[in-house]
């Protein structure tokens, strides 16, 4: 029998959002050694961070506890994957060579038969338009060269405020989620797969579509959710 496989989505680790649990970061890295040599795969799918983004000689010193633990996950024979969300998107080589962790855009896997492809989500629905072309003048290389010309706490703060402002402008937001619904069974007739899993809007759920399987871990913010994936069948769990 093949081990469990655990997927959390949107932990926004570095801020704590009003109405957030108390001690969200440290509570990860305590449900990440509990799984050690219990889960074959953990995926985070997007959002692990409120923002990251890699510099020579400066890693942010705040997660030095979560890093031990996914190092320590990765050493007891689980493959970690990380993907880039619209918050954390800026990864260069200092999970894969230094923890071992691998990251992506997004990604496919086969586990426990179920071919399962995860992407954060974001650009999905029509709503997302602005985000779209905020993204695409983000990823400029000349923006991205000036803004590591920043003193890393400059440019932390700097990041942190344009996503609590983006935070205050799509919190109110309408999740639509048949345009999700919609894009998943596109997505699993494509690509010839049992299920998606993203995050993005934060909302926990499993929809069993006409063509597979869409599924989200909801966020580990207001609520420390996450995904199960054991024999074949998807649950929906909270930790604490």
């Amino acid at each position: 029998m093949e081990l469990p496989a655990v997927f959390i989505s949107d932990a926004h680790l570095g801020v704590n959002p009003k109405g957030s649990i108390p001690n969200r970061e440290k509570h990860l890295c305590d449900f990440l050694r509990q799984l050690k040599g219990k889960i074959s795969h953990l995926v985070f799918v997007g959002d692990l961070f409120e923002f990251w983004y890699e510099y020579n000689h400066y890693i942010c010193r705040h997660h030095i506890d979560l890093f031990i633990a996914l190092k320590e996950l990765v050493d007891s024979n689980t493959q970690v994957h990380l993907l880039m969300g619209n918050h954390d998107f800026s990864f260069q080589d200092f999970f894969p060579k230094s923890l071992g962790v691998h990251v992506h855009r997004h990604l496919t896997l086969e586990i426990q038969n179920q071919k399962i492809y995860f992407c954060h989500g974001d650009g999905i629905t029509k709503s997302d338009w602005t985000y779209r072309l905020y993204r695409k003048i983000l990823d400029m290389p000349l923006n991205r060269f000036l803004f590591k010309q920043l003193h890393p706490d400059w440019g932390m703060s700097l990041a942190r405020f344009i996503g609590s402002f983006s935070r205050h402008y799509t919190g109110g937001k309408k999740i639509y989620m048949e345009e999700y619904i919609k894009w998943a069974e596109k997505i699993i007739e494509n690509k010839q797969i049992n299920a998606c899993v993203i995050g993005h809007h934060h909302l926990p759920g499993i929809w069993n579509t006409s063509m597979g399987t869409l599924a989200s871990a909801g966020n580990w913010i207001q609520k420390l959710t996450y995904l199960e994936l054991k024999n074949g069948h998807f649950t929906l769990k909270e930790y604490l």
